[in-house]
């Protein structure tokens, strides 16, 4: 089992991967592939904050998943 330190770290890094994914997505050809990895980082980052007792991360993260999600429907839904 994780410590809540070693949680918050996965949370952080998992952040940073599905940030990385959304921003790959403007300069795609074909941007499903990075938002499906965008959501499956925002997902694991969430559960890592659940798991280390953190619901102000929880929602942080889930507030941002859904903003990013509501982009991807505006701007590539045509793909």
């Amino acid at each position: 089992m994780k410590s809540p330190d070693d949680e918050l770290r996965t949370m952080a890094e998992c952040e940073a991967l599905a940030e990385k994914s959304y921003s790959d997505m403007y300069d795609a050809r074909s941007p499903a592939g990075f938002y499906g990895e965008m959501k499956d980082c925002f997902i694991e980052a969430i559960g890592a904050a659940q798991r280390a007792g953190r619901p102000d991360e929880v929602k942080r993260l889930t507030m941002r998943l859904e903003s990013c999600k509501l982009v991807y429907r505006k701007q590539f839904s045509g793909f």
